[in-house]
């Protein structure tokens, strides 16, 4: 049975977890246009701040659906739900919300992809993360190969790209694959907390910084900097920067509006 997701609000975060516990939560098709139609319901809504993507049972999630990637009669089919793939993923990694990805377990291929597409990685101990698709005679098709070295060294990538072995979460935290690592039964408390941190921040400061990060795949240093100004500039002449100042001055907690 293709792996399912649901939606839930905690607050100012949105949870979206992967309900496909029995095939350690496989990415298929319509895993993918469930993940798109969840963005198209609390992206536009300003009450969500923060998102978390979880995966339901033993792991965060074993990577593509093989059982459908078997029935593909040729590559054109293929490459059709790579694309899918791909760009839920690219939806994903543009969304105007910080989003933060909580591992447990495995996160191979596909979902490594997905934990890539995220912008913070908490992973629980032991965890396993890797791109195992050279082991069946290919390469990740959904960012592996391009995310992935914008985070660890080129020699590492080349490494987990074609060996395909695993690393776990201790050596992806001192990689910076991971940004932290907490135990297993604290670890959606855990996320929560930082989710909740997150979403008390300024919603303009998260786009902004997520559009600057995204932008040094392709710009140079002098046009980021450029870049970098015009955008601190317009944050500090938004109603949530003269808010953040004021709240600075009179020793209170800052309200942020996104405005």
């Amino acid at each position: 049975m293709a792996t399912t997701t649901s939606l839930t609000r905690k607050g100012a975060v949105a949870w979206i977890r992967l309900e496909g516990a029995d095939q350690l939560n496989a990415i298929g098709t319509g895993t993918c246009a469930d993940l798109v139609a969840h963005l198209d319901e609390i992206e536009p809504d300003p009450t969500v701040r923060a998102l978390v993507i979880s995966g339901a049972g033993r792991g965060f999630c074993a990577g593509a659906d093989i059982a459908e990637l078997g029935g593909f009669a040729d590559a054109s089919e293929f490459e059709t739900f790579i694309t899918v793939f791909a760009a839920a993923l690219d939806r994903l990694a543009a969304s105007r919300l910080p989003v933060v990805a909580a591992i447990h377990g495995l996160a191979l291929g596909g979902g490594l992809e997905l934990a890539l597409a995220c912008d913070v990685r908490v992973a629980a101990p032991g965890s396993r993360l890797g791109l195992p698709e050279a082991k069946l005679g290919v390469l990740p098709g959904a960012g592996g190969t391009q995310r992935l070295p914008r985070l660890v060294p080129p020699g590492v990538v080349a490494e987990l790209l074609m060996l395909g072995n695993l690393i776990e979460a201790e050596r992806a935290l001192a990689l910076g694959l991971v940004n932290r690592i907490v135990a297993e039964d604290a670890l959606l408390t855990d996320v929560a907390v930082l989710a909740d941190e997150l979403a008390a921040g300024a919603p303009l400061v998260h786009a902004a910084a997520k559009e600057l990060l995204a932008s040094t795949a392709t710009m140079n240093l002098a046009d980021g900097i450029v870049a970098e100004r015009r955008a601190s500039t317009a944050l500090f002449a938004s109603a949530d920067g003269r808010e953040g100042f004021a709240a600075f001055l009179a020793r209170r907690r800052p309200d942020f509006t996104g405005r």
